[in-house]
Parts: structure tokens; sequence; C-alpha cells
């Protein structure tokens, strides 16, 4: 049977940590995988999503502003339990639809953010449905990856990439910065608090018992992650202000990255030769 479109978007996102070409290059992706509400068997769909303050994600049913909710839509609303695979992690999550004042809420951002989303509503009668998905909690993260030390990688790439993302989006913004780009801004910001503090009580501790010869760098390290929060912490204060401008943001930004950039780099050549040589 030949490939569908969506089974080649599908193939290349999970060969490619979630990197993919053609239309959706550059875009924030995941893959949603739902169960079939008349079959009962899982389907998977690439799915346009925005990031919602680290706690969740939200996607848009907009189908192309279709005049039909698209069957992916269909699906969580009969089992809203979901896998979601966001080319560095593969969750479990509950979906959780908003309704009223919310839905609008989240909506006028997306549509703030890109204009395609308010077309695709100009396009149909129906109201576009918009759908939170809450991670639910099962452990450690999965990451996508063989290995650890290959993980190890995965994770810094999603973070490269993100960053890469907001960067040309305060690049394009106007005078003004969105209500969704500083959303874009906060989650990032936490998630890469969260993954320095999960390295700080697990990863560096192993590390530091089994390989007392790594001393200099893990006190290296574990620096660079305190001087690294500082510059988060600056950002977000940053982001949170009501005038602030894409400028001085910008500046701000490309502190944050360059830094973390040179961490992430001296990371990876230091420690993933001896996880990987620890089978790991």
């Amino acid at each position: 049977m030949p490939q569908t479109f969506n089974d080649q978007v599908i193939e290349e996102f999970r060969a490619n940590n979630g990197r993919v070409g053609g239309p959706f290059a550059g875009a924030r992706l995941i893959l949603l995988t739902t169960t079939g509400r008349r079959s009962g068997r899982p389907h998977t769909t690439p799915v346009g999503y925005l990031p919602d303050g680290g706690e969740r994600i939200l996607v848009i049913a907009s189908a192309g502003g279709a005049h039909r909710h698209p069957a992916w839509y269909h699906n969580l609303l009969a089992e809203p339990e979901v896998q979601v695979e966001d080319g560095v992690f593969v969750f479990r999550a509950r979906a959780q639809e908003l309704t009223g004042a919310e839905r609008d809420e989240a909506f006028a951002r997306a549509a703030e953010a890109d204009p395609g989303w308010a077309e695709y509503q100009a396009k149909t009668d129906r109201v576009i449905p918009v759908v939170a998905l809450v991670e639910v909690a099962a452990g450690p993260p999965v990451i996508n990856s063989p290995s650890f030390a290959d993980g190890l990688k995965v994770v810094h790439d999603g973070f490269r990439r993100e960053l890469a993302t907001i960067r040309a989006e305060i690049a394009a913004a106007g005078p003004e910065l969105g209500t969704q780009l500083r959303m874009n801004c906060l989650t990032v910001c936490q998630g890469l608090k969260n993954h320095h503090q999960g390295e700080d009580q697990g990863l560096f501790p192993y590390l530091s018992s089994q390989h007392p010869e790594l001393s200099a760098v893990m006190d290296r390290l574990e620096r660079e992650h305190e001087s690294i929060a500082e510059l988060v912490e600056a950002l977000r204060k940053l982001v949170a202000e009501t005038d602030s401008e894409p400028t001085a943001l910008l500046a701000e930004f490309d502190r944050l990255t360059h830094e973390l950039e040179r961490h992430l780099t001296y990371e990876e050549e230091q420690l993933i030769p001896v996880l990987a040589a620890a089978g790991g």
C-alpha cells in the first residue's frame, strides 16, 4: 500500500527526533495517538501544538477549517487518555477540552501568534475546539532514544530546536510581545529549570559516585547550572514585564542561548563518552 502523507510525516518525525521538512518544517509538532472510538485501535496523527506554561500543551482541532471536526478529536472525546510523542519524550496524557472564556482566550493567543488559525475559523461555522493535553504522571519520563548517552543529546537538541524557534519568533515580532510568544518563552524557561534540577538530583550525583575522576568536570557543570539559572530568571522577569520590548528580549535571549550552548557542548563532550562506555 502506498504511504499516505501522514504516514510519511510520522516516519520522518520518528527518524529525526521530531524534525520534519515540507509544510511542517520549523513547526511545533507532536504525534498524537488516540484510540479509535469505533475500532478500538490506536491511530497516530501529526498535530501542531502550542506551549502552555510547562504543565500542559494545547492542540487545536482545526482540520484546516473544514466543516467537520477531525477524527482524532472525536476519538479523544470517547477515550481521553492518549499518547504523545514530541520528538524528545513519549508520554501518556489526558485530554481536556477547553470551554467558554478559557477556550476563547487560548484560541485568541493562537490566532495572535499565527493568523492562520483565525483564517481556519472564518472558513467554518463550527467553533474550532481547543484541547489541553496534560501529562499523566507514570514514573520517569521516557526519552525517545535507545540509550542514555544518545538520550542526553536528544534532550539537548530538543532545547536547541525550541530556542531557535523562539528566537525567530522574537525577531519577527512587531513593537510588542504577543501573549503566546511570552508563553513560549516562559515554557522553555521552566523546561530548562526542570532539566537542570533533574541532572543535579539524579545524573550528576550518580556520575560523581561512579567516576571520582570527573570531579572537576562535575564542579564546572554545577557552577554553569547556577549561572544559567540566573540568566533564565532574568529572561523570565523580562518576559513578565508588560512593557518589555522585543529588542531588549532578544539581547537577553541571545545571552542565555550563547551560555547554554557552551554548557551543552561541554557536557556532551565530557559525559556522553562515559555514559556510552558504561552501556548507558
